[in-house]
């Protein structure tokens, strides 16, 4: 470092200055700095190119690398992190950056890895060599808990087990690069590379260019079509298997779904008929040829493999069985995470392939082994001892293992002990250190420790790696530890080239012939029921947003509003009604105390459903569930919600311009959503159930205003008409149509039953039933199906319906045809809300628990169920995370 320092030119002096604050760890070797201080020659373009910015520019664009970051809704779910789903991924703006000539020997062994992996699980699920002549110990496979017995002896296509596969590498302080894990369970992360990679190609769009830094998209177009081609079917239907929103990695399952061009699914999704494979949809079921998962093997079949699982789909290895599916990676290739498998991989490449490993494994001895387990006793003050089937990340904190040196003297006994007796179930490894790397941190660069993971895709009988992967580090300058669970970050990793890089794109080529259609009926069952409920937790987020204004602003100028208190006297009413609990008011207080107590409440207490906060978290974490159903843009908007809001106080005067701005901005954000939805969206099954389910909640809003505004009284002169016009947002339509002031019947008959106001009960049952005749019906029993049954008989009460006569009052001011109109209509809709549910989301409702252990600690546990409203359908599965 000092040698650089004392550089007198001048690019050197810029990049001094980005570097004035970076020391690299003690024992580890810099990836940026060599031994001496310089900057290594393949990372001098990226820190003259950083330092060439200055500090502004810099700061510039890192801002708007994070706004990327959130705006394209990039998540990684920490679990007990307060932002839980939607907490933002870490990125730093800083690359790994690694030569082209060492690429070259790191791609060569990550080959060769693949390959000896892929004969392994080969062998353990078919012959069985390894075993019998000795090179890997019988208990080691057979007697590991990720070895699957219902799959040996099946046959997978091309005799691929490993279709994709991830390793996590560390350079040591001898400047090696080491193994530290495989993945071959359900490998992560390699979404995350690609918007990694999206966001720092256009934060650093000249230095990325200049760097010639090899393109990603080639890897995955291999990956896909090899995948595309282990169907047995010209036709065939591909998915991909998530265990839900709760998976920490949930962002990256709908990036790849939509990148690779696969449907997102859950278990529920499935089902397993005569052999084959289905996929629920509107249309019926709908044949699946090839499933990648990101479901732990052992879940995704509770017949033949954990019956306790609620991941997978009854049926699915025997469906493998039979030759009818394919699923990659292969069903039981997690006995290949095994740490003690690290001790036994020089072995298996002389067996194979008559060669040394080309990437070196972390040093492992497995205390099954009785040279082994004596050197590991002499030396237990300097290893790491774990379970030897255990397949935690060997860079997680909580998976570390037990360093012979930090534990006490009992503990020591009790260890010591185990391993004499039960010695096959212990493996010791050596302790990492990493290397460094810098990250930026208040513009300057700090070392921080990193390691590399790279990702491999089958094609045909070889293997293709990405050049490049995804980068950790970790926010300590700790050089053992890493894991992103513990809040750590990630890097892109540049690979750069000595020549032209590759243009390819994931894009189709134009000259390719496409067949047009407009198909969208292989929707699953579950994406359309969460669908209908984004539609109307929308709206019930736009009528909890105006009643709320509505009441800020009357409070705030009373005098500028008909009706005084009597108004707000009906709005505490409807108010009661949206907080779904009794108000405890203090002793003696007045109507007003009673109303501001309700209205904090609306305001600032998410633990209620129907409440300000309550309402956009529904909408965010609905959205958050149909991601891969929402355009970036919905999504973006829905990002820009602002819950935030403080309670209202009667001890001073009511200063309600901030309440009302936040109010307004967020009324704005659900207009442009809906604008968007109603602009940008297709008229299939997505946009039919999203509508949908915004038309019933706004003929259910429209039903309660009316039964609380104009039933009862002389609404033309307690401020109600005025009240309701206002809310059902048809104000300056009346005033235009009448230049008077709001009259009973003019008002119902724009607000109930005028079918060209798009606020009006007549529009709402109008819409409903043009979306439903256009969806795909089951087979019935002849006659109309009930849906459309309720939705006749409601519109046949809209078109009978007399001015006159639901006007009429009798001698207590009360409205009886109208009262009993209503009643009946808030059945109806309740009626064709439960039918929509029986027809179309009938196996949604579904629940079942999975008492998964570590391996799906992701699955969160379903949500209490909420009871539903009197009357009103059930909601969907609580499972997803939703409430009613």
């Amino acid at each position: 470092m000092a040698a650089f320092l004392n550089n007198p030119t001048s690019d050197v002096q810029d990049a001094a200055q980005l570097l004035r604050s970076y020391h690299p760890i003690d024992g580890t070797v810099d990836e940026m700095l060599d031994a001496s201080g310089q900057i290594r020659p393949h990372w001098r373009g990226i820190i003259d190119g950083l330092a060439q910015l200055g500090p502004q520019m810099r700061s510039w664009r890192w801002d708007t690398a994070r706004k990327l970051i959130r705006e394209n809704g990039i998540t990684y779910n920490i679990y007990g992190d307060p932002q839980g789903l939607r907490r933002p991924w870490g990125l730093d703006f800083i690359p790994l950056v690694l030569s082209a000539q060492e690429w070259t020997g790191i791609e060569a062994g990550l080959k060769q890895r693949a390959r000896l992996l892929n004969a392994i699980a080969r062998d353990v699920y078919g012959e069985q060599r390894l075993i019998k002549e000795g090179v890997l110990p019988a208990s080691l496979m057979l007697g590991n808990p990720h070895f699957l017995r219902p799959m040996h002896g099946i046959a997978v296509p091309n005799d691929t087990f490993l279709h994709f596969y991830a390793v996590d590498l560390a350079r040591g302080p001898d400047g090696r690069w080491w193994v530290l894990a495989d993945r071959t369970q359900a490998p992560s992360g390699a979404g995350y590379a690609i918007e990694n990679r999206i966001i720092m190609s256009r934060s650093l769009p000249e230095i990325f260019e200049k760097a010639q830094v090899h393109k990603l998209a080639s890897f995955f177009g291999h990956w896909r079509d090899n995948l595309m081609s282990m169907m047995a079917r010209d036709d065939g239907r591909a998915v991909l298997l998530t265990p839900g929103p709760y998976n920490e990695t949930y962002f990256e399952h709908v990036y790849l779904a939509r990148y690779l061009g696969l449907t997102l699914v859950e278990g529920d999704d499935l089902t397993v008929r005569d052999d084959v494979l289905y996929l629920k949809t509107l249309d019926g079921l709908k044949r699946v040829d090839m499933v990648l998962r990101r479901v732990d093997a052992e879940f995704c079949d509770p017949l033949e493999l954990r019956g306790d699982s609620a991941l997978g789909v009854p049926g699915m290895v025997r469906a493998v069985r039979a030759g009818n599916l394919v699923v990659a990676n292969a069903l039981g290739s997690g006995v290949l995470e095994t740490q003690a498998l690290h001790a036994f991989m020089p072995a298996v490449a002389k067996h194979f392939e008559g060669s040394d490993l080309l990437l070196p494994d972390i040093a492992t001895w497995w205390c099954g082994d009785d040279a082994a387990r004596q050197h590991v006793v002499a030396n237990l003050d300097t290893l790491a001892i774990r379970e030897a089937t255990n397949t935690h990340r060997v860079m997680a904190p909580a998976a570390s293992g037990t360093a012979g040196s930090q534990i006490d003297a009992e503990a020591r006994s009790h260890l010591l002990r185990a391993m004499q007796l039960r010695g096959a179930d212990y493996v010791a490894q050596e302790l990492v250190t990493l290397s460094s790397s810098p990250v930026l941190e208040d513009d300057e660069l700090k070392a921080r420790p990193v390691s590399l993971r790279c990702y491999v895709a089958a094609v045909g009988n070889d293997y293709v790696v990405m050049p490049g992967g995804m980068a950790r580090f970790s926010t300590s300058r700790d050089p053992h530890a890493i894991s992103m669970q513990s809040g750590d970050g990630s890097k892109d990793a540049w690979v750069l080239s000595d020549k032209p890089v590759s243009s390819f794109s994931m894009l189709p080529n134009a000259d390719r012939a496409v067949s047009s259609r407009r198909a969208g009926g292989d929707m699953p069952s579950r994406a359309a029921d969460n669908l209908y409920w984004l539609g109307r937790y929308q709206e019930r987020a736009d009528a909890t947003l105006r009643l709320l204004r509505a009441c800020v602003m009357r409070l705030a100028e009373p005098e500028a509003y008909p009706g005084g208190s009597a108004a707000l006297s009906r709005l505490a009413v409807l108010l009661h009604a949206r907080t779904d609990y009794e108000i405890d008011a203090e002793e003696g207080a007045g109507p007003l105390e009673v109303l501001l107590e309700r209205l904090n409440a609306l305001l600032t207490d998410s633990a209620l459903t129907n409440s300000f906060p309550g309402a956009i978290e529904n909408v965010q974490r609905t959205a958050y569930l149909v991601r891969d159903r929402l355009s970036m843009d919905s999504f973006r908007i829905i990002t820009e919600f602002s819950p935030s809001i403080p309670p209202l106080s009667r001890a001073i005067a009511f200063d309600t311009t901030p309440m009302l701005a936040t109010l307004n901005q967020n009324l704005t954000v659900v207009a442009a959503l809906a604008g968007l939805q109603a602009e940008n969206s297709t008229r299939g099954p997505a946009w039919l159930f999203m509508d949908m389910g915004k038309r019933i909640e706004r003929a259910r809003t429209i039903i309660s205003m009316l039964h609380t505004l104009v039933v009862d009284g002389e609404p033309a002169f307690n401020g109600s008409l005025a009240l309701l016009l206002e809310l059902a947002d048809s104000f300056m339509t009346y005033r235009t149509r009448y230049l008077a002031a709001p009259q009973l019947a003019p008002m119902l008959d724009l607000v109930l039953l005028d079918e060209t106001n798009p606020r009006s009960l007549a529009y709402q049952v109008q819409a409903l039933a043009t979306s439903v005749s256009r969806l795909p019906k089951p087979p019935h029993d002849g006659g109309l199906p009930q849906d459309q049954r309720v939705l006749t008989a409601l519109g046949a009460d809209i078109r009978l319906a007399q001015l006159d006569e639901v006007c009429a009052v009798d001698s207590k001011g009360h409205r009886d045809q109208l009262d009993a109109m209503l009643t009946r209509m808030d059945g109806q809709i309740n009626d064709l809300s439960d039918a929509i549910s029986r027809i179309y989301f009938a196996h949604a409702a579904s629940q079942r628990i999975s008492f998964a252990p570590r391996a799906q600690a992701s699955l969160s546990l379903a949500e209490p169920a909420v009871l539903p409203e009197p009357g009103q359908a059930l909601g969907p599965a609580s499972g997803s995370g939703r409430v009613l």
